[in-house]
């Protein structure tokens, strides 16, 4: 609680901020993107904006030293992870957080544009966060800005034909926020045409910055982080299942998240979701059918708790970053249907936090290989082998299926493997 109100007040010192996130790997100076995301510093310090990043080397160190070769304000918001340095060089004023939650609550915290350099796990797990907070309501809306074409496109490709095409989870509009470009000054020219005079900040639970009157949203964050926590206590043996909300009872994913449900409740495991609709009912569904009790950790819009009815239990959050730390409390796995925005949110930050040994390291389980098999590609081909801001190894985090029985095979060779570091 101590990290959100000192990062809260660091944050609200600073006006007309811009959001820098990438690759810690790409540290080479003469790298293309590192080059380009100094000129990004460069251009945002002569367009009079602050440059925020996560403080650490590679993209980040290029676009804070660009900020500061050009007299601007660079900013970091730094943790220690095993691939980072504690904090570049180029950083004017910085502010560290021990934990990974409440850091990337402030990288996510309303700016005036987000961009995305070519990057690994953590930076798509940014983007997708930003993203699906900004179309649940959860939080203001500012620019997408994707820099690298050659990176990008395969993301946009996999949201266009198996988010849209295939499940019918995202919309034309939605798509249309991501802005994929080649370079800085590209970048420069969307940042310029937003209003900068628009306000960031209303006293309401949806937004994260709320100036000097935040001590009542501590408060709130802090009962929703207790009560989510006393919840876990009530679970054992559970098992994870997400995806999206908008497949019919007449899609063959439904069905199998049905039979699902069912052999999870018959084998005692305990069935956790986010207790809405699609995915979430199916498995949920199946669960009761055999006097299982699943259980949902579900979000509230506008108050209101949106819950199937086959849900035995459930606790429910205002915060999207607290419903976030509970949802992604360790299960015995997590089984992830084809889903959209949310979907991918919480697959990249379960990857990112077993990867720098955050949590402890269970089965990630994808269901579908002709749903997930482009995405499982553009990480090996694209992320390890072409841009290595992964390593080969951390692909084996990564189990695919495409049976109801599979998923068990995968449960049974799992080993739980415990975080080196203290865990969120």
């Amino acid at each position: 609680m101590s990290e959100f109100i000192e990062g809260y007040q660091f944050l609200n010192s600073f006006d007309r901020a811009v959001t820098v996130l990438g690759s810690a790997r790409l540290h080479d100076p003469h790298h293309r993107w590192y080059r380009e995301a100094r000129e990004l510093g460069k251009l945002l310090a002569k367009n009079k904006f602050v440059t925020v990043t996560g403080g650490g080397p590679g993209i980040m160190e290029a676009a804070n030293r660009g900020a500061k070769e050009a007299r601007g304000e660079s900013v970091g918001l730094n943790i220690e992870l095993p691939h980072e340095q504690r904090i570049n060089p180029y950083v004017g004023k910085s502010t560290a957080f021990h934990y990974f939650f409440t850091r990337k609550v402030m990288l996510t915290a309303p700016s005036r544009a987000f961009v995305y350099f070519p990057g690994g796990f953590g930076t798509l797990d940014e983007l997708f966060e930003a993203y699906d907070n900004m179309n649940i309501g959860k939080m203001p809306a500012a620019p997408l800005i994707l820099i690298g074409r050659e990176y990008w496109e395969p993301i946009v490709r996999f949201l266009t034909q198996q988010a849209k095409g295939k499940i019918h989870a995202i919309t034309p509009k939605i798509l249309a926020q991501l802005q994929v470009v080649d370079s800085a000054k590209e970048a420069i020219e969307i940042i310029k045409k937003q209003n900068v005079s628009a306000p960031l900040c209303e006293l309401s639970h949806n937004l994260f910055d709320c100036g000097s009157n935040i001590n009542w949203r501590i408060f709130r964050i802090m009962a929703e982080l207790v009560d989510g926590f006393e919840f876990l206590t009530t679970l054992s043996n559970d098992v994870t299942v997400l995806g999206s909300g908008e497949v019919s009872t007449a899609s063959p994913y439904y069905e199998a998240a049905y039979h699902l449900g069912r052999e999870l409740s018959s084998k005692k495991y305990t069935v956790v979701s986010t207790g809405g609709m699609g995915v979430m009912e199916a498995v949920s569904k199946g669960s009761r059918d055999v006097g299982g009790n699943p259980v949902g950790i579900t979000i509230k819009f506008n108050g209101e708790e949106r819950v199937n009815q086959y849900i035995h239990k459930s606790v429910s959050f205002e915060f999207p970053f607290t419903r976030k730390v509970i949802l992604t409390a360790p299960s015995q796995a997590f089984v992830f249907f084809p889903g959209a925005l949310g979907t991918l949110h919480e697959l990249f930050e379960l990857l990112t936090l077993q990867q720098n040994n955050k949590m402890a390291r269970v089965p990630i389980i994808l269901y579908d290989t002709a749903y997930w098999g482009p995405m499982v590609a553009f990480m090996r081909d694209v992320l390890a082998e072409k841009f290595q801001t992964i390593s080969v190894s951390d692909l084996k985090l990564i189990t695919v299926v495409d049976t109801v029985e599979e998923v068990f095979a995968a449960l049974a060779k799992k080993t739980v493997k415990k975080p080196k570091t203290k865990k969120v």
